[in-house]
């Protein structure tokens, strides 16, 4: 009995094409990478969509206007570079690509605001800004004086003085009361809450008026720079509070079970293990609540009035602060005025810079880390 071999058809068009995309090397792909082609890509697709907007927009229809114009493009440019990414790197590397493009876009459109800001501040206030100006005070000072004349000495330390003594006062009752909240909670644990967030809506105006009702009147005390220290705490606390809060939340509940397992209180749990983890977040909360009451001058009205002469005494006599001097300054129609005002600002927007800087400083250092000095005791007790 003879057998028949089938012959075999040619392979088809589809199969050869599926064929040769299962022998093509894979290519690995990087969640953040940004190649050369990549930007050569988002250049074409924004000059090609400017073109098409331009002829869309400008000359096919009735409509004008800078801001559709620019709305129409950004739509455009999406949908552009959206169609270049899947035909380049696929589907899904391109809905990647343009979520990226959206979260950048608004991150630009969040700088563009602050840098002008900080850059017009800038701008206007180093015209007058000379060395005296950490050296003197304004007592001699009158408003038809030249803007280089005077120093703002005593509103610097005054701020200072003010801010760091809020700070002594609310972080160690924050941290507390986030401590409380996050690790300890019960039945208190809701209210305490609730009180946090009804704190946090207060007005400043309404936290200078209950530190003169409740401190200036009730208990007979002068306008003091320890008054408005008292004020910018009440305003500072809440945000330290439900900051800290989060950041404490968010440490892996595995540490403290290694560390109860290992034979950790509570308390040893939390300063060993809890804490270090979230240092770096709990100094991000000063941070928050530095730049929260550190530009106030609402509540330093009420309580240091302010004072043109140099007072570093927080406890006896009204002080000075730069919210407090700008406020004085800005309200005279002189230049000179007007320019002081301005190099205030601008010292302000340094120190609040430098503070920022110097905490980020601190609270770098991961969980873990041992200075130098630490390490050099610890192996001349031969334990690193």
């Amino acid at each position: 009995m003879t057998t028949h071999t089938p012959v075999s058809s040619p392979p088809s068009r589809a199969h050869a094409a599926a064929v040769a995309r299962d022998e093509r090397p894979e290519e690995r792909l990087r969640p953040r990478a940004f190649r050369r082609s990549d930007a050569i890509d988002l250049v074409g697709a924004a000059a090609g969509s400017f073109c098409l907007t331009w002829l869309i927009y400008e000359r096919l229809t009735p409509l004008s206007g800078a801001l559709g114009f620019c709305v129409a493009w950004y739509a455009v440019f999406l949908t552009t570079a959206w169609f270049i990414a899947r035909e380049r790197i696929g589907t899904i590397q391109a809905r990647d690509r343009l979520v990226g493009i959206v979260v950048a876009t608004v991150g630009l459109g969040m700088l563009i605001p602050l840098g002008l800001i900080v850059g017009y501040t800038i701008a206007r206030g180093y015209h007058a800004l000379r060395p005296q100006f950490f050296s003197q005070d304004q007592s001699h000072v009158g408003p038809l004086s030249p803007a280089t004349q005077g120093g703002g000495s005593a509103a610097v330390v005054g701020s200072l003085e003010m801010v760091g003594i809020a700070v002594l006062l609310s972080v160690p009752l924050g941290v507390a009361t986030a401590v409380f909240l996050s690790e300890v909670g019960g039945r208190l644990a809701r209210p305490v809450r609730m009180i946090v967030d009804a704190m946090s809506a207060i007005p400043s105006i309404v936290a200078g008026l209950f530190i003169y009702a409740a401190f200036v009147i009730a208990l007979h005390q002068s306008q003091t720079g320890f008054a408005a220290a008292l004020a910018l705490a009440v305003l500072m606390l809440p945000t330290v509070t439900r900051t800290a809060e989060v950041v404490l939340r968010l440490v892996p509940g595995g540490l403290r079970e290694a560390s109860h397992a290992l034979g950790g209180g509570d308390y040893r749990t939390f300063r060993q293990v809890v804490l270090p983890t979230a240092r770096s977040g709990v100094l991000t909360a000063v941070i928050l609540g530095v730049a929260r009451v550190i530009g106030e001058t609402a509540p330093l009205i009420l309580t240091a009035l302010g004072n043109t002469s140099f007072n570093a005494n927080p406890l006896k006599g009204n002080q000075d602060a730069l919210p407090l001097m700008i406020y004085r300054l800005i309200r005279f129609p002189q230049q000179a005025s007007i320019e002081r005002a301005w190099t205030g600002a601008f010292v302000l927007l340094g120190i609040v810079l430098v503070l920022f800087i110097v905490a980020r400083l601190i609270g770098g250092r991961g969980p873990g880390h041992i200075g130098r000095f630490k390490r050099m005791r610890l192996e001349r007790k031969g334990l690193a």
